[in-house]
């Protein structure tokens, strides 16, 4: 049998007293740096979660909460259920401004995704100056929307403006009257619309275009393939992904513009350019209505929301 000498005894670590309370248990090295890395993270996400949180988040469910009471700023919310979204149903200016949105949207969309592509497509080139090109089609977006407002109506007038004048010069006996006519004024704001917002679009696809292969192109030349042929079958496969991210983004601001028709023709003449957005501002500021208001709002909200999941779920499927 082995025996222990007081040398071996004394050589291991002491341990602890009969009866004396555990000491405190020694962190780990990495456990310090676990935690210092978790805190500096925070540390950045915190900030832009706080504003969400406030200026997104609550709001938002403050909306769905107002929409069933009948709330104005000079009193408190009662409770009313769905008796705003019972009155949407039989309201004419609700479905006319429901209708004016889908109509804009419907042209706005398509109209400016392709004027974006080609503008994109022709300043893709190694031109000489397309530095100043790509600004000047950009410039419009960051222009002041009231600056915009005050030329194209100009422009649109129908005695004085020079398109009208034009249009009168090729042969046109009776030019529309553009924003003073009610058959006409959408049509003008969604010319306004697509001038204003292409240049911005365009510099997404710009950018999605610079990433497609140059050997692609090659070839698909060797192989005999024209301009279109190249553009169909190269191009736009390749441009997916951004096409994908651009409809979305422009699909949602389509169905929610409100400022472009409300310094143009507020909404008139009469309720011909009337869109939701511009509904919802009537109804809550003008009107004091914030408990209506918000119902359409929440309609708004979930008309979005469902254009958004069926863009999700046709990409996917194409994807598949």
């Amino acid at each position: 049998m082995a025996t222990t000498t007081v040398d071996d005894r004394r050589s291991g670590p002491p341990g602890p007293l009969p009866g004396a309370p555990p000491g405190p248990r020694r962190r780990r090295p990495g456990s310090r740096l676990k935690l210092r890395n978790t805190l500096i993270g925070w540390s950045f996400i915190l900030p832009n979660f706080v504003g969400f949180a406030l200026l997104t988040l609550v709001p938002v469910i403050a909306l769905f909460y107002f929409s069933l009471t009948e709330w104005n700023v000079f009193g408190g919310a009662e409770f009313i259920g769905l008796d705003n979204f019972t009155r949407l149903v039989g309201d004419p200016s609700y479905r006319t401004a429901l209708l004016n949105t889908l109509y804009y949207s419907g042209v706005h969309i398509p109209a400016t995704l392709v004027a974006a592509m080609c503008l994109a497509l022709l300043l893709n080139r190694k031109l000489r100056g397309v530095a100043f090109f790509r600004t000047v089609a950009f410039f419009p977006y960051i222009t002041s929307i009231v600056a915009i407002a005050v030329v194209w109506n100009m422009l649109f007038s129908p005695e004085y403006g020079p398109i009208n004048q034009f249009l009168t010069f090729l042969g046109v006996d009776d030019p529309p009257g553009w924003t003073t006519s009610a058959d006409s004024s959408m049509p003008a704001v969604i010319i306004v619309g697509v001038w204003r917002e292409m240049g911005y679009y365009m510099l997404l696809l710009l950018a999605g275009l610079q990433t497609v292969p140059p050997e692609l192109y090659e070839a698909a030349r060797v192989d005999g393939a024209g301009a279109w042929s190249r553009f169909w079958n190269v191009t736009l496969p390749c441009l997916r992904p951004t096409m994908f991210f651009v409809t979305v983004i422009l699909t949602i601001n389509s169905l929610k513009v409100f400022d472009l028709i409300l310094v143009m023709t507020d909404g008139g003449p009469g309720q011909s350019t009337l869109v939701l957005s511009q509904f919802i501002y009537a109804k809550g500021f003008e009107e004091n209505q914030f408990g209506y208001a918000s119902a359409v709002a929440v309609t708004l909200f979930f008309i979005c929301i469902a254009v958004t999941i069926f863009q999700f779920l046709w990409n996917r499927r194409r994807d598949a």
